[in-house]
């Protein structure tokens, strides 16, 4: 049973996020998403509990310059339905770079996540840009302590 005091640091904590900044030029796909998951899931924190929502906020910028190991280049495949016969599309990992970048890097970041209601919350802290500039630099100041 959480202590009381246990629940005021938690609430500070999630009073008081950080705003941490990804550069995913050059680094793998995977690795990323799993640095991003931890960062938006707190794990990174001494007091991290399953389930609280206690994360950081991640700035994932450079999403288009993300590298794959291996054939995935090729032999990677997203698949979606829309529950009609004949509804499949498939779109290979090269197409869907082409199109829109942060979609592959926000699909390998939120199937990193648990499955459960605090994901939703935790995907909402995401933010992707597929060039280096992003719109969050008041957020990254760090405020003065009176």
């Amino acid at each position: 049973m959480p202590t009381e005091t246990t629940l005021t640091t938690l609430k500070q904590a999630q009073e008081n996020r950080r705003w941490v900044v990804l550069d995913a030029e050059g680094k793998v796909l995977g690795r990323l998403a799993t640095q991003a998951a931890g960062l938006l899931r707190g794990k990174h924190k001494r007091f991290f509990t399953p389930c609280v929502d206690c994360g950081d906020f991640v700035i994932v910028t450079n999403a288009a310059k993300v590298q794959v190991t291996g054939k995935k280049l090729e032999q990677k495949f997203y698949f979606s339905h829309s529950g009609y016969a004949g509804g499949k599309k498939i779109v290979p990992y090269k197409l869907q770079m082409e199109r829109d970048p942060r979609k592959v890097v926000f699909l390998a970041v939120k199937r990193m996540l648990p499955v459960n209601k605090l994901r939703a919350c935790q995907l909402k802290r995401l933010k992707i840009y597929p060039g280096a500039e992003h719109p969050h630099a008041a957020q990254l100041a760090v405020p003065k302590a009176s």
